[in-house]
């Protein structure tokens, strides 16, 4: 058996799928702005949009403003571009207060983790209010170690620079080699992780991302295959 003594989570597409809600959410937000008056096929709404995300990053805060400027003819007729943009806001936002949810055994895990007297903690890439309001909306506050929550914009380190990670180390004062990381980025959240000599376990469930040549210490397809290598390879009583 191996020891451990903490293990730190990434939040998309790994507690919960972000990929799965982003689809949702862009269509019920595409299929508001036709009903405010946009007045394009769905398809090519979400294919413009899909590029918009691609070229402006999912954390760029226009995305439906910058939609409206570069459909074809570029512009809105007999409708209010404000309502329309105010419409599909509204309905990216009614799908996250709805739909929102964790993976269904990531909180019966979580619960578990926390019996064990292991360091439990997340260490997540993207805008602090952003990741904070996910982590808030899953449910999740409660299930990990309040010092031990790490986002990158607000560490000031973001993936993959394994710094935020030896980061997250150093302020719980954590030997690398006892510590684990469970994520769906080989780049990001295989391949630094490793180089600090950290244990690195690939969530594959939800992952948009083929390992490559990266090689994990671990691959998981589930929270049930991930309580069977804590149990068979570092004891853990889960």
């Amino acid at each position: 058996m191996k020891d451990l003594d903490a293990i730190f989570f990434d939040v998309d597409d790994t507690l919960f799928s972000t990929t799965w809600f982003a689809r949702r959410a862009r269509r019920n937000a595409v299929r508001a702005m036709v009903d405010a008056g946009l007045d394009h096929g769905e398809e090519e709404i979400l294919a413009e949009l899909a590029e918009v995300i691609s070229e402006f990053s999912s954390n760029y805060g226009q995305h439906f403003d910058k939609l409206l400027t570069r459909l074809p003819g570029r512009r809105v007729e007999n409708a209010n571009s404000a309502l329309i943009v105010a419409a599909g806001v509204a309905a990216y936002h009614d799908t996250k207060f709805r739909e929102l949810t964790p993976f269904e055994d990531a909180i019966p895990l979580l619960v578990d983790l926390r019996k064990t007297g292991l360091r439990i903690g997340i260490i997540t890439h993207g805008r602090t209010l952003k990741q904070a309001e996910k982590i808030v909306r899953l449910g999740l506050v409660s299930h990990f170690d309040a010092d031990a929550i790490f986002i990158s914009e607000q560490v000031g380190i973001s993936k993959p620079n394994p710094k935020l990670y030896r980061t997250a180390l150093e302020r719980l004062a954590l030997d690398p080699a006892r510590a684990m990381y469970v994520g769906d980025n080989p780049k990001h959240d295989i391949v630094p992780v490793q180089s600090l000599g950290m244990i690195a376990v690939f969530a594959a469930r939800s992952s948009k991302y083929p390992l490559g040549e990266v090689v994990p210490n671990h691959t998981i397809q589930d929270f049930a295959d991930f309580r069977r290598v804590l149990r068979e390879t570092y004891g853990v009583a889960i």
